[in-house]
């Protein structure tokens, strides 16, 4: 069971990140080109919101039937984990950052929707969603990633 959620969390990591990206471009186009903030928009937002919250729950699913990460914690107490830093980046920093991540999204697409004018929208959903992106890129576990 481990072994297919770890799979499933790894496969849709290349969907949130490739449709969080295409949102993020997406706001940055349209503020920078001034058009009106569409259906289409709306939707590209809106789905880059909905596979990362998928992702979150997968990921809190891992986290809970993992065999390292609640072993780890209660076997050798959190301070000893913290001097570990492969040990910290499953238990700590990955799933915080990437919790973070999705609270930043979420905080985007709320926000956005309280915007009237077009350019406020995209400059909204752009600044919550690009930072979002980076968060995420930056405590993603490559050396498991790509083995």
């Amino acid at each position: 069971m481990y072994k297919t959620i770890l799979d499933i969390h790894s496969w849709w990591a290349f969907l949130v990140l490739f449709i969080v990206l295409i949102a993020s471009l997406n706001a940055l186009a349209g503020a920078f080109s001034k058009r009106d903030f569409t259906a289409k928009d709306l939707r590209i937002s809106l789905f880059a919101l909905i596979v990362s919250h998928i992702q979150l729950l997968i990921g809190l699913i891992l986290f809970f039937v993992s065999p390292n990460a609640m072993k780890s914690v209660s076997s050798m107490g959190m301070g000893e984990v913290m001097k570990d830093s492969n040990l910290r980046l499953y238990v700590m920093e990955h799933p915080m950052m990437t919790i973070i991540a999705i609270i930043l999204i979420t905080i985007g697409y709320s926000r956005h929707k309280k915007k009237i004018e077009s350019k406020k929208k995209f400059n909204t959903l752009a600044i919550f969603y690009i930072i979002a992106f980076v968060l995420m890129l930056s405590r993603i576990p490559y050396n498991q990633w790509f083995a």
